[in-house]
């Protein structure tokens, strides 16, 4: 039986210079359809199965001061914390759209050990997106 306290894993959060713009990208890039854009542009969220990626603004008045600000990248030579990742049937094909419609190369996909194929682009704000096959239960 279900507790009421049993979480469910409902939303990662990407902190972007211009959300609109963002939720445009990921849109192109990486064929993901778009759930939500307020007015405002300071919120936008994709479809994505069972978990929702949002937007919101690097720097927000209403809680830079309750939990800091958040770090921007400064480096491409170093990556954040976090890594968008979307598994496709087609790594190759998905791969090719996202660099044709804006995302920077990074390492085209290949064959891994554990059995997936995968690749890497960085999407307009300089985040690593991971975008992988899906992987095979053994």
């Amino acid at each position: 039986m279900a507790s009421d306290l049993t979480p469910a894993y409902a939303y990662t959060v990407v902190y972007v210079q211009d959300v609109a713009k963002s939720v445009d990208f990921y849109g192109k890039a990486f064929g993901a359809s778009v759930r939500r854009l307020d007015d405002s542009h300071r919120w936008g969220e994709l479809e994505s199965g069972q978990t929702t990626i949002a937007f919101t603004p690097v720097h927000q008045r209403e809680t830079d001061h309750l939990t800091g600000e958040v770090q921007e990248q400064k480096s491409k030579n170093r990556r954040n914390q976090l890594e968008v990742c979307f598994a496709y049937a087609d790594v190759d094909a998905a791969y090719k759209r996202a660099v044709e419609n804006g995302a920077e190369a990074v390492s085209k996909p290949e064959e891994k050990e554990w059995g997936q194929k995968v690749g890497y682009v960085r999407d307009i704000d300089g985040i690593v997106v991971r975008m992988g096959s899906y992987v095979k239960p053994k």
